[in-house]
């Protein structure tokens, strides 16, 4: 998961670049299987990585608690039966520690180690208009001269590390989640504070509060969250889950989000009675099954979403009991399903424990680090010797504007993407020939996916169409304006069908000041969306130029 900082480390110009076809940039779940099929055409690849080794969001992500909310049998390469079926989890949602290794496993399997560079973070990347390549050069001083510049950089890869002034003048120490050290951290006995309640928080939260000597939680936000069950898996578990690989091959891809389960029920068709046995039935599945595969009318009829809201709302209220907590940690304010909805383990409970405060900042913001903890607006000071910040990050375009991209005539992604934020099937973007992207805004797999699912579909499109750039003889690919703005005016009718634009999330780009607000995430589904980017292959590629 390569994400860039500002480099002042600048090359000389008159060193010899490494030439090769193509360069990925990226090598977590994405670029690990982009690097495998461009070099299983034949083409000279050489893959990128700011860590030490492979994992992407899951080399990063090892803060306390952190595992998958999708279940480990779906998230799985699904081209090679072999690959699937060589690798066993040890439970439902397996832990980061497992996530990493199955990687490692992936990359050993197709000896992808030998073309890939880590501890390495490109730095800038400029489009040649008369060669029809990319100049690319590292932070180690380091130029490339390629034809392809594939970004495999993760949705999810820009920690919004700097949101609160003073930190460096605190005593003690501070982590963003998706930047926790390799080596233990000492928190027994420890007065640690967390700074946000989303997904990532929730993990760290309700598995640390039994470690430390005093949690403070510094909750803006309330999230809806759904109890997670875990089940250890025995030898006959996993038999059962690779017995069914033909199946889920089949069946993943052309579902709604990219999970197993999909939408089966029609809010209309049931009396009342029936559609609480349905969310009641489904509610007990543990998994994200009650978000993705229950009503979908929820996304768009308020009378549907305030009566799935309310039933989870029910849900959390008896396991808090007491109304301060509720007024806290219970949404009131927008619908169930258009934030993120996290798993959680006891995660509730941990607010009724003695050794935990919780601290609304929605009122009260925090005004700033000092040197003894944190600070709010009303002047109050919590005293801490850690301080967590589950702050999240710049979704889908972070990890690519913090690069310095040039295009044709060299014009900024950056600054583009400060205007206006517009892809193409969010494969290519207009002005930037030859740049391929995943996980970039306006698909599936800025958001709402199960993601191995949507990079997988995402990287064989990109094959594809280099591959038959190459069959025809031709070099340069690039969405034609036209094309672009067709599929930008289908992205905003399809979102604003939905109650989603009406939320203030991430979703939506809200949680970076200044960041051009439109909904990131493709939300026709990822089976519409699949079938749509074959149609445009299929076709000729009709909303691109070739040459």
């Amino acid at each position: 998961m390569t994400s860039a900082t500002d480099s002042s480390t600048r090359p000389d110009e008159s060193s010899a670049a490494l030439e090769v076809d193509a360069v990925v940039l990226g090598a977590g779940v994405a670029g690990l299987y982009q690097l495998h099929q461009l070099r299983e055409q034949g083409l000279r690849v050489r893959a990128y990585d700011a860590a030490a080794d492979v994992g992407g969001t899951w080399y990063w992500n090892r803060y306390p608690g952190s595992r998958f909310d999708s279940e480990g049998y779906i998230y799985q390469y699904l081209f090679s039966e072999e690959l699937y079926k060589g690798w066993s989890w040890s439970e439902k949602f397996p832990g980061q520690p497992e996530v990493e290794s199955w990687l490692h496993y992936v990359a050993d399997r197709l000896d992808l180690r030998r073309d890939i560079q880590f501890s390495t973070t490109i730095t800038e990347a400029r489009f040649d208009d008369d060669r029809g390549r990319w100049t690319l050069r590292t932070d180690r001083g380091e130029t490339v001269d390629t034809q392809f510049f594939v970004t495999c950089a993760g949705m999810l890869s820009a920690p919004m590390e700097n949101v609160l002034p003073g930190r460096e003048d605190f005593r003690g120490t501070i982590f963003h989640t998706s930047r926790w050290p390799r080596e233990d951290v000492e928190l027994a006995g420890k007065r640690v504070g967390v700074v946000g309640i989303g997904a990532t928080g929730i993990q760290v939260i309700q598995t640390i509060a039994a470690e430390v000597g005093h949690l403070t939680v510094f909750a803006r936000t309330p999230q809806y969250a759904l109890p997670m069950k875990n089940p250890k898996y025995s030898r006959a578990d996993q038999d059962r889950y690779k017995s069914r690989f033909e199946e889920l091959r089949d069946r993943i891809p052309h579902t709604f989000t990219g999970f197993e389960y999909d939408f089966e029920n029609v809010w209309a068709d049931c009396s009342p009675e029936r559609r609480q046995e349905i969310l009641e039935e489904i509610y007990q599945d543990g998994s994200l099954k009650f978000w993705l595969a229950s009503f979908g009318e929820m996304f768009f009829f308020e009378e549907v979403s305030e009566a799935i809201s309310e039933f989870v709302r029910e849900k959390m209220r008896a396991r808090l009991k007491d109304q301060r907590l509720i007024d806290v940690l219970v949404p009131t304010d927008y619908g169930f399903g258009t934030h993120r909805v996290p798993l959680e383990t006891d995660y509730l409970e941990v607010y009724l424990r003695e050794n935990v405060d919780l601290v609304g900042v929605r009122d009260n913001p925090i005004s700033r680090v000092v040197p003894e903890g944190i600070e709010l607006a009303d002047g109050s000071v919590h005293e801490l010797d850690l301080i967590i910040l589950a702050t999240g990050f710049d979704a889908g375009t972070g990890a690519l504007t913090r690069i310095d991209i040039r295009g044709r005539e060299g014009r900024s992604l950056t600054e583009d993407w400060g205007r206006d934020i517009r892809t193409t099937m969010g494969l290519m973007v207009h002005g930037y020939p030859n740049m391929l992207t995943t996980a970039v805004p306006l698909a599936p797999s800025a958001a709402l996916c199960n993601m191995t699912t949507c990079l997988q579909q995402q990287t064989e499109w990109i094959n594809g169409a280099i591959r038959d750039l190459r069959q025809e003889g031709k070099s340069v690919i690039e969405p034609t304006r036209e094309g672009e703005d067709a599929w930008v005016a289908h992205h905003e009718e399809v979102a604003n069908a939905t109650l989603v634009p009406k939320t203030t999330s991430w979703y939506m780009g809200s949680n970076v000041e200044g960041k051009p607000r439109r909904m990131l995430s493709y939300i026709g589904g990822v089976g519409t969306y699949r079938q749509k980017c074959e149609e445009e292959a299929a076709a000729g590629y009709p909303a691109f130029r070739r040459s």
